[in-house]
């Protein structure tokens, strides 16, 4: 489909839904990561700059989130080449900005690398809105989602 004739429908129910999976499933990478990295430096208290935590952070959240979705497309019969060159380029960006968006609300609501009972659900909803409308024009116009 050239870029001339492509039209965006925004009111695909079943894109919605095929997205807000796929976007869960790179949710659940990237926290895995971002919140494992500020929670053992929150917990050993181990004197590291706050920026550095966070860029820490959002590094192993890229790495969790790639290691999950390969594995998943793996269980989908992948061969493991394919599965991580899949995970690596349909969802890098989408990724990228969920954890900035992720560690810029954790960052402007507790002054960073602070794990609360309060901060975890904003900081996960704000890294599933972020990507979600990137996540669903791809699968609309190209018809590529990593799961």
């Amino acid at each position: 489909m050239s870029d001339e004739t492509f039209k965006l429908n925004w009111n695909c129910k079943h894109t919605w839904r095929r997205s807000a999976k796929n976007t869960a499933w790179c949710l659940l990478g990237c926290a895995i990561g971002d919140f494992g990295t500020i929670l053992f430096f929150q917990i050993t208290k181990i004197p590291f700059p706050v920026l550095s935590i966070m860029i820490l952070a959002i590094v192993n959240g890229l790495i969790t989130s790639i290691i999950l979705e390969t594995f998943i497309l793996i269980k989908q019969n992948f061969t493991f080449q394919k599965a991580l060159k899949t995970a690596l380029g349909m969802s890098f960006i989408s990724m990228i900005s969920m954890e900035v968006a992720m560690n810029i609300t954790d960052y402007l609501l507790t002054g960073g690398a602070m794990l609360t009972w309060w901060i975890v659900p904003i900081m996960l909803s704000v890294g599933f809105v972020t990507p979600w409308p990137y996540n669903y024009w791809r699968l609309k116009k190209y018809n590529q989602a990593c799961h």
